[in-house]
């Protein structure tokens, strides 16, 4: 799973594997250690919810997930799910979770077990 933060925006990529272990599971997480401090960020499923929601608690993001789509985003052709959380104040976080497909570019990065892009042609 990777995860891109810019400004107010968090972005979390699955490739298949993580996929299918999600909605096996109900959540996945990955770690980042920088020496005695680590950043955890973790995609969870959650009863109860209709859209994305998210919180930062003890070095630990966790965007949710609604149960439905958890157990439906498998075996779906749906890319992602996508939410602007309105803070109290005047911040507002967009939410991205998504499937991750194969880059068009060349890249050196591992993408064996991407999804494949639309986009390529057979």
């Amino acid at each position: 799973m990777k995860i891109r933060i810019k400004g107010n925006s968090v972005r979390l990529r699955l490739t298949k594997t993580e996929v299918e272990t999600f909605s096996e599971a109900g959540s996945l997480s990955e770690t980042t250690y920088f020496g005695s401090k680590a950043l955890t960020y973790c995609l969870q499923s959650k009863m109860g919810i209709s859209e994305l929601e998210a919180d930062f608690i003890d070095d630990i993001i966790t965007v949710h997930i609604p149960a439905e789509a958890q157990k439906t985003w498998a075996s779906s052709n749906r890319v992602g799910y996508s939410n602007k959380v309105d803070w109290a104040d005047d911040t507002e976080l967009s939410l991205l979770v998504e499937k991750d497909f194969t880059c068009l570019d060349e890249t050196v990065e591992d993408q064996s077990d991407n999804y494949p892009n639309p986009r390529l042609k057979p």
